[in-house]
């Protein structure tokens, strides 16, 4: 049923127009041109993302008038995110940052991602994925500018695909099947992982599957989690735990890299970013993997969510705005930064930017997935990203109230829907503190 809004609609810290309280004119917006050597602007950039050395490198190699200063920092669940809040409130936020587009919300609304929309030219806007920059953009203002953008697909070992004699699932229906195939055929082995720490993989086939957690409408960010497209993913999961039909542990974790290494999981489902991270992780799998779309609830109206994907921020400690989207730009839609993160040989990414798709193609090796053409897939895939998905401005804290919860149901101590219902109920607290106007549904 319907919640009553909170007492305060927009945050008081600043003017607030954006995000129904987001504070975007609070930051200043200094153009300064302190030099570094031979007059070129020196910018900071602070990333976990994997080959950005190279980037910065190549980028540095070929600029004069702006020169990079780059630090590797953790992953955000790893510190990086609380690093970077803390040097914002020191006042000392580098000029570019790396953020994941659930915590993009968060951190436009604590001030520390400044309001970019001037700064963003109409020729960048035009090299975008429309549905990659409306992650990023709140009440017609845009935050922060994505680098990429990760379609859920399914990665399968066709190898044991071919032992088993087992089909590709193109439905959610077939996958219960090949499921119960893996289950009956083997001790030990199953389909896939239902990672309890996956709240982001959660996310992504509620996204599919047509539920809208968090909007953004009549000035207020109006909360429904447990609606009911949720609520059907939650039951379809909660009868393959059931039903012993998957493993059910974390994916960060030596059980799951265990899982993979072994054989024991037939399938991964994550984003399309997760091909590169195989190859480096488990190199001697070569020629056993391949990827497919993810299955579909509807066949004739075919859509997918996110899992992954980046954004570049500048902070509002930035005195060299455009200096630091010159960067920026540069990173997300030139082909030499492309060429140059995929020869880390570490990174998959499908590119927020679809001209550089065929870059992408050239320069990734296929050997891995037996010459599997990937970028022809995650192209087809990214098509179906389904519009009206909203990240909410907590969602570190969504997630971890949802995955503490997810250990719980792997326990058999509370039920998936149980976990989400959870999320929701830890969540308004946060939001109401933010002082955001509010409603929840608790379907």
């Amino acid at each position: 049923m319907p919640g009553r809004p909170s007492r305060r609609s927009l945050l008081t810290a600043c003017t607030a127009a954006s995000l129904t309280g987001m504070v975007s004119g609070c930051t200043r917006s200094t153009s300064g041109s302190s030099q570094g050597t031979r007059g070129a602007t020196r910018i900071t950039f602070w990333s976990a993302l994997r080959g950005s050395q190279e980037v910065v490198d190549e980028f540095n190699r070929t600029h004069d008038r702006v020169q990079v200063d780059f630090q590797q920092i953790p992953t955000g669940g790893q510190g990086g995110y609380a690093k970077l809040s803390n040097a914002a409130r020191a006042g000392n936020a580098p000029d570019v940052a790396t953020i994941e587009y659930p915590q993009v919300p968060g951190f436009a609304i604590d001030g520390v991602a400044r309001d970019i929309t001037s700064l963003v030219s109409d020729r960048l806007r035009a090299k975008l994925l429309p549905q990659a920059l409306r992650l990023t953009t709140f009440e017609n203002k845009l935050f922060t500018v994505p680098l990429d953008v990760e379609p859920m697909v399914m990665h399968y070992r066709t190898d044991l695909f071919d032992r088993f004699g087992l089909e590709v699932p193109r439905t959610w229906d077939e996958f219960t099947e090949v499921a119960r195939t893996v289950r009956r055929t083997s001790r030990d082995r199953r389909l896939a992982l239902f990672p309890t720490d996956g709240a982001t993989q959660f996310a992504a086939y509620a996204w599919q599957a047509g539920a809208q957690w968090f909007d953004i409408g009549g000035g207020a960010w109006n909360v429904s989690m447990a609606d009911a497209p949720t609520r059907k993913v939650a039951a379809y999961w909660q009868r393959l735990i059931d039903d012993d039909l998957v493993h059910v542990n974390a994916a960060d974790s030596r059980r799951s890299d265990a899982q993979i290494s072994q054989g024991l999981v037939l399938v991964r489902l994550s984003g399309a970013w997760e091909a590169g991270a195989q190859m480096n992780a488990r190199p001697g799998q070569e020629g056993q993997w391949a990827i497919a779309p993810l299955p579909q609830w509807d066949t004739a109206r075919p859509a997918v969510g996110t899992h992954g994907g980046s954004t570049f921020a500048v902070t509002k400690d930035s005195k060299h705005p455009e200096a630091a989207m010159e960067f920026i730009e540069w990173q997300v839609s030139h082909p030499d930064s492309l060429r140059a993160r995929l020869s880390s040989g570490t990174s998959s990414q499908y590119p927020a930017a679809p001209g550089l798709v065929a870059v992408g193609r050239k320069a990734f090796d296929r050997s891995y997935y037996g010459g599997q053409d990937i970028y022809d897939l995650f192209e087809q895939e990214a098509a179906k990203i389904r519009d009206r998905w909203t990240w909410g401005p907590r969602m570190s804290a969504t997630q971890k109230v949802m995955q503490d919860n997810f250990a719980r149901a792997g326990a058999g101590q509370t039920s998936l829907i149980g976990a989400v219902r959870a999320a929701q109920d830890g969540t308004m607290p946060d939001l109401e503190a933010l002082g955001l106007a509010t409603t929840e549904h608790s379907d």
